[in-house]
């Protein structure tokens, strides 16, 4: 599986998820063994104009266990050119010079779009503006549904929380889209329900999907719970109700949650999950992060063979 640039989850079919995973799992060996030299002489930019913690740092792990080396800046926007106007463009031209692949997190929907048609330095989307895509996360988030449930055909997913302008909820839904029998349960506030244009691909795609706003409703039903945050600031002043309560998995809440199913998160949270929670085997955010560096080690060397 050879890509130049990574934008976008739809450019994935299910021939390349597949080999993609193969190759996430090869990746856990080489962690086990304390990682490989195989790319010591290349260098990964990570070039990121929003802060990042998990993004970031899971990138920047993955290329030094691959022996890679790297660069960063985070908040370029302040930190860098580009504080003194200098375009997007001009900037990747510039670093592409500097780096063998770089990883992009943009304030722009569509900025890494177009930052991947001048360059011709691989271009890894780390996160593409409020309500754009982040394809690296939707991966890592297939990849562990993957090892968790043992399967995504017929897989019944629960996207819970801000599903407006949540990039990672639309990058996920584009990628389960491509799966068989799929059911998929978008929850939350009317506000803050999944726009549009995921609907539509779905409904092109056949996918089976409903809207609601009863949590308590679907949990029971669902493999997968998949929450977000749901930022204060979103919901309307005049409103009366908070959503916080509705959407707060606590005990009581798991209690309604299949034996079998599984708890994701993306992190960071804010007051959507207690921390008691984490002792649950169902709570499986933590172990995202770790398969994150996997798919991500796996994505770098895809672009740099």
């Amino acid at each position: 599986m050879k890509l130049q640039h990574i934008i976008e989850s739809q450019q994935f079919t299910l021939p390349m998820l597949n080999e993609l995973f193969s190759l996430a799992d090869q990746m856990g060996s080489i962690v086990i063994r304390g990682g490989t030299l195989d790319y010591q002489h290349k260098i990964m930019a990570s070039l990121f104009y929003e802060p990042s913690t998990r993004t970031r740092f899971s990138f920047e792990s993955a290329m030094l266990r691959l022996g890679g080396k790297i660069m960063s800046t985070e908040r370029a926007q302040d930190f860098s050119s580009v504080s003194y106007g200098e375009s997007l463009e001009d900037t990747i031209r510039v670093v592409g010079n500097y780096a063998d692949v770089i990883v992009l997190r943009h304030n722009q929907i569509g900025g890494v779009k177009r930052a991947a048609a001048i360059s011709t330095t691989p271009i890894i989307n780390a996160g593409d503006g409020k309500g754009g895509q982040h394809p690296t996360q939707a991966l890592l988030d297939l990849f562990t549904i993957y090892k968790e449930i043992k399967t995504i055909d017929g897989v019944k997913v629960a996207l819970v929380g801000n599903l407006l302008d949540g990039r990672t909820v639309r990058s996920l839904a584009y990628l389960l889209g491509k799966y068989e029998r799929v059911k998929i349960y978008f929850v939350a506030p009317p506000t803050l329900q999944m726009k549009q244009d995921i609907l539509d691909y779905l409904n092109r795609h056949n996918v089976w999907y409903t809207l609601e706003s009863d949590f308590n409703k679907i949990l029971p039903e669902v493999d997968v719970v998949y929450m977000t945050r749901i930022e204060e600031e979103k919901i309307p002043a005049a409103s009366i109700e908070r959503p916080f309560k509705r959407y707060f998995i606590d005990e009581e809440v798991m209690r309604l949650m299949q034996s079998n199913a599984i708890l994701m998160h993306p992190l960071p949270r804010l007051n959507e999950i207690s921390p008691i929670i984490d002792a649950d085997p169902r709570a499986a955010y933590f172990r995202q992060t770790k398969n994150g560096v996997l798919i991500r080690m796996a994505l770098l060397v895809s672009v740099l063979d």
